[in-house]
């Protein structure tokens, strides 16, 4: 009797499992679809399930191509039932092994080329090399000009490097009224904060117990090691971005230091204190497609792909209803609850900090706004 009863509950529980899963299906999603030139993973996704961060769970790809992640287009989709459970499988004609053009793009590459390619997080800045001086004392100078490099103990000539300038400092604060403070700052020259100029008035102060979470360095230029004499090494600019100042830093060229060929998934747990760190560009507020800096890295589990609810913290409101008194107002106060703002998907991490897209919005994020499971309802 206990076996058939065991057997019965666990039979209920599957089926309870299958019905909630295909409860995320869309109802107005496809039988079929033929991938198309121009899609995302995130779009395709979409158009299957209410929450696209599920699509490793239902997708099964066909087990002859030799990179399951990778979709191309005139793949043909299609949603079937196993054991039950919907999944998305990928029929790719009789030859899948031959491929013609590239596989389609998780997000936009366009939209996220910029923090690829021309931004990186590190610990120390001033630990790097930097550029000392540049040629005929000029302020500023561009490609086919030679920079001084101070601090490359060891270069050979042919050696190729990347100049890139500190920013932005990232760091978190202590605790102060129930949520912990945080954001960037902008560098000087030397990557010392200007602390004038802190993030809404609130972000930590170096030397009060902060946290920090890195520098962002902004790549403006390849070089080539010509020669080295005594402690300083001749750069010659050979692929410029942008100009070369005294005080940038040089760091070894990364052979790809970006990939944009993972899948969405939820975030497999929250840091504690996750949040917004900055919005692109310096801007206050943040919507669809645009790129935000998140106070999470590698170091917390957070790998490309991740996705993150976005919430903006409730406010604790005096009761002036109740109370006629302020001071009765002020001790009879009443939380109210976050605000969701939209998801965010992470698409390059480093140990503390990390990118990721704005994928959907239904109002601006800003600064400091909390970071929550994607199936968060509160």
């Amino acid at each position: 009797m206990l076996k058939r009863l065991l057997a019965v509950t666990t039979a209920m529980f599957l089926t309870l499992a299958t019905f909630a899963f295909a409860a995320e299906l869309r109802e107005d999603h496809p039988s079929t679809y033929t991938v198309q030139k121009g899609d995302t993973l995130w779009d395709i996704s979409a158009r299957f399930l209410s929450k696209p961060w599920l699509w490793p769970e239902i997708w099964q790809a066909n087990p002859q191509v030799k990179n399951p992640h990778l979709i191309y287009p005139g793949d043909v989709l299609s949603l079937v039932y196993v054991n039950g459970e919907p999944r998305i499988t990928s029929d790719n004609g009789p030859a899948p092994q031959i491929r013609t053009g590239p596989a389609i793009e998780t997000i936009p590459l366009s939209q996220i080329e910029p923090w690829l390619k021309q931004l990186t997080v590190v610990q120390d800045p001033k630990s790097f090399p930097y550029v000392v001086g540049l040629e005929e004392d000029r302020l500023m100078t561009s490609s086919g000009q030679v920079v001084y490099v101070r601090g490359m103990s060891g270069a050979t000539p042919g050696q190729m490097v990347q100049i890139a300038r500190p920013v932005s400092y990232y760091a978190m604060g202590k605790m102060k009224n129930g949520r912990r403070l945080g954001g960037s700052t902008p560098v000087d020259f030397r990557a010392d904060k200007l602390h004038s100029h802190w993030s809404y008035g609130d972000a930590p102060f170096e030397g009060y117990g902060d946290d920090k979470l890195g520098y962002e360095l902004m790549l403006h230029s390849i070089g080539e090691v010509t020669r080295v004499q005594g402690e300083v090494a001749v750069v010659l600019l050979r692929d410029e971005n942008r100009e070369v100042h005294v005080g940038d830093r040089v760091l070894p060229v990364e052979d790809r230091p970006y990939c944009n060929c993972f899948m969405p998934h939820a975030a497999p747990s929250i840091p504690e204190g996750a949040q917004i760190l900055a919005v692109a560009d310096g801007l206050m507020f943040s919507g669809p497609r645009m790129v935000i800096a998140l106070n999470v890295g590698s170091s917390s589990g957070v790998d490309n792909g991740t996705v993150f609810s976005m919430w903006h913290g409730g406010a604790n409101r005096p009761d002036i209803v109740r109370n006629r008194n302020p001071i009765a107002q002020n001790s009879d106060r009443v939380q109210m609850p976050d605000d969701f703002l939209g998801h965010v998907m992470v698409f390059r991490t480093f140990d503390k900090v990390s990118y990721g897209l704005v994928m959907d919005a239904i109002r601006p994020a800003r600064v400091g706004d909390k970071l929550k499971h994607p199936d968060a309802t509160q």
